[in-house]
């Protein structure tokens, strides 16, 4: 039952919104770097960060290793959170450094339980960050949670109110196959959707899911 409605939610936005060509980024490291500084912010200004790293040719590994923290945090001044943010980056690249020899190359026959395990035991990096470098950045199937799509998931009868990341995070991967790319897609479709209708205060008219079950709590707050 389960599997049918992600399957038929996933059709429904898939149809209405289209491929979201997620992730953006031009190699592995910088989508990691996107995942890290997208954390309480949007993405235009993640967008402005980066730039200012490629600019300053920043966008590696051993580059950004090498970075004094205070002239990292200028850097990535516009994604908000500055000082934390180039802490956490620091922190992930002194992982990969003391483990992998500063080369994610070396990660890529790491179990993806194991390497799940070694990121979130980074400073700064939790459940989210972890799954996005997982699936955008080494492919893996993991699905990614957020707050969006506990959102969704939440008003559509699909998990009880009080779930938390876990059990959001199995619900999608133990009734969906282990297919990265529709991992991938179907993450991407729910924060547009979430960004577009399924928003606080929903926005129901319209929206590609309208005419599926959801909470009494959730039609009155259309």
């Amino acid at each position: 039952m389960i599997t049918e409605q992600l399957t038929e939610i996933y059709q429904l936005l898939f149809d209405s919104f289209g491929p979201q060509h997620w992730w953006p980024g031009q190699t592995r490291f910088e989508i990691i770097t996107g995942a890290i500084l997208t954390q309480n912010t949007n993405w235009t200004n993640v967008e402005k960060a980066i730039a200012n790293l490629r600019s300053a040719d920043c966008l590696t590994a051993e580059n950004l290793h090498r970075l004094d923290v205070s002239k990292l945090a200028e850097l990535i001044r516009p994604a908000g959170y500055f000082n934390i943010k180039a802490k956490r980056l620091k922190n992930f690249l002194d992982w990969l450094f003391e483990n992998y020899a500063g080369q994610l190359t070396n990660i890529e026959q790491v179990n993806t339980s194991r390497l799940r395990e070694e990121l979130l035991a980074v400073n700064g990096i939790g459940r989210e960050t972890a799954d996005s470098i997982l699936l955008y950045a080494f492919d893996r199937d993991v699905f990614v949670i957020d707050a969006y799509t506990a959102r969704i998931a939440t008003r559509h009868e699909l998990i009880e109110p009080d779930a938390d990341y876990e059990q959001l995070r199995q619900l999608f991967q133990s009734n969906l196959p282990p297919d990265t790319k529709l991992f991938n897609e179907y993450h991407a479709l729910l924060v547009k959707l979430g960004k577009e209708f399924c928003r606080p205060k929903a926005k129901c008219a319209g929206c590609p899911l309208e005419k599926l079950p959801h909470t009494l709590e959730f039609q009155y707050s259309c």
